[in-house]
């Protein structure tokens, strides 16, 4: 697999590079030369196979070149320990529950694929490998989960101070070992700034070997293609993949981009709903053409407050810029927090099922503009304990928290606390060296 910069002035890298990098030297996101068509055979079958078949099919497409095939197998079949169940909301509409993994989040699968693949790449090695995450909510627990104990790595989870929610704050700030807490003060656009910056600082890097577990890395990504291939399979076991529908609740949009890739890879999807919370930058796209990053908006729906989402790159790139080809399959909706609050309720009250406020983005989202004839699935990224008090304040009821995670919150909180400026994190970062 050889990859590209999107920025368009950075040499051609190899699997092992892109990933171990994370970002090119131009400060592009990789992008693969090639992206390979699976055969009619796959699509016709793909109801009858598990998961993890599914899940390797579609790895082999993208990294079989790179990487022996019992390997690959061992690395997917590991990482895909758990399934994730489609629920029926209600008539033509269904929720895809990606929230089933370690930290019952949907990014627990890239987290735990990237986490072995750094191992498979880096086993051997004298020199340790560093990995830098900026989160606005699951992204650090899903990482810090995926990545805890394993040698050879140390973590270092960068988070806006006061702009997660207490759950998911203790998954990432309680494990102790090989992860690092750093409490940013100031809001997720400037943890991945920070980010960015220590990439491209050439005495860090001369340093200690950094890479990103963000949603920039390939290895992180491209794995979530998984979860379409597998909810298109479940739609199709209940006859209704036809005009299929898919909504996904949007923030950095590593998610949504792993579906178009999907898409490009020849799973029938019709069409796509990137859900916005009221961070509206992409959707303002798909309206004027017009690209105008901005400073975030703290919501409810935390996990998706950004305002220069680093996937627009991928996006933008995989369609050659076309703006009249993007907004021709893929639509946009706002969802802002009054509205999420009422549609918790509703769907609680219509359906019985209780949504998280990321989920509700989606749902909203597909419930306003599902056309007559089709049918659709939007993705429930996070169990919605996860957001305790927020749901409970809403429904008015409790909302048990399941045992994996109340066993977070019995640990001890450790965190370093950090301004947003860029020479106390390179400061910290020596200082740990």
């Amino acid at each position: 697999m050889k990859l590209y910069s999107t920025n368009g002035n950075a040499p051609l890298a190899d699997l092992k590079k892109a990933v171990v990098k994370g970002l090119a030297e131009d400060k592009g996101l990789y992008m693969p030369c090639e992206i390979k068509k699976l055969p009619a055979a796959f699509f016709e079958n793909i109801d009858k196979m598990s998961f993890q078949e599914i899940a390797y099919t579609v790895a082999d497409a993208f990294f079989g070149e790179d990487i022996p095939a019992e390997d690959l197998k061992a690395i997917v079949y590991d990482t895909l320990a758990f399934d994730c169940p489609i629920a029926k909301v209600e008539e033509n509409i269904y929720s895809l529950e990606l929230f089933h993994g370690p930290t019952l989040a949907f990014k627990d699968v890239g987290a735990r694929f990237m986490a072995r693949m750094l191992r498979y790449f880096t086993q051997g090695e004298d020199k340790g490998l560093n990995v830098l995450v900026a989160t606005s909510g699951d992204t650090g627990s899903a990482v810090a989960n995926g990545f805890l104990g394993v040698e050879g790595i140390n973590v270092y989870v960068l988070y806006p101070k006061g702009k997660v929610s207490p759950i998911q704050e203790c998954q990432f700030t309680t494990l102790g070992q090989n992860i690092r807490a750093l409490e940013i003060d100031g809001v997720f656009d400037d943890c991945q700034a920070l980010v960015k910056n220590a990439f491209m600082d050439a005495d860090l890097n001369a340093r200690m070997k950094l890479t990103s577990a963000n949603s920039i890395n390939v290895a992180r990504f491209l794995p979530q293609s998984f979860y379409y291939f597998w909810g298109y399979a479940q739609m199709k076991k209940l006859g209704l993949a036809d005009h299929l529908v898919v909504c996904v609740p949007s923030g950095n949009f590593g998610n949504i981009c792993s579906a178009l890739f999907a898409r490009e890879m020849g799973l029938p999807i019709e069409r796509f709903i990137a859900a916005n919370n009221s961070n509206d930058v992409f959707y303002n796209y798909l309206q004027t053409g017009k690209y105008e990053p901005k400073a975030s908006i703290q919501t409810l729906a935390n996990a998706m407050d950004v305002g220069d989402p680093s996937n627009f790159a991928r996006i933008y790139d995989l369609y050659q810029g076309d703006h009249a080809k993007i907004a021709s399959f893929i639509s946009g909706a706002i969802v802002d927090d009054d509205c999420i609050g009422a549609t918790i309720r509703q769907c609680y009250q219509d359906n019985g099922y209780v949504l998280d406020p990321h989920g509700a983005c989606g749902y909203r989202a597909m419930k306003d503009s599902l056309r007559e004839g089709e049918n659709g699935f939007f993705c429930e990224t996070a169990h919605p304990a996860k957001f305790k008090d927020t749901v409970e304040k809403i429904l008015g009821r409790e909302v048990e928290i399941p045992e994996r995670l109340a066993a977070f919150m019995k640990g001890e909180v450790k965190k370093i606390p950090l301004s947003k400026n860029y020479e106390d994190l390179k400061n910290y970062l020596i200082n740990e060296q």
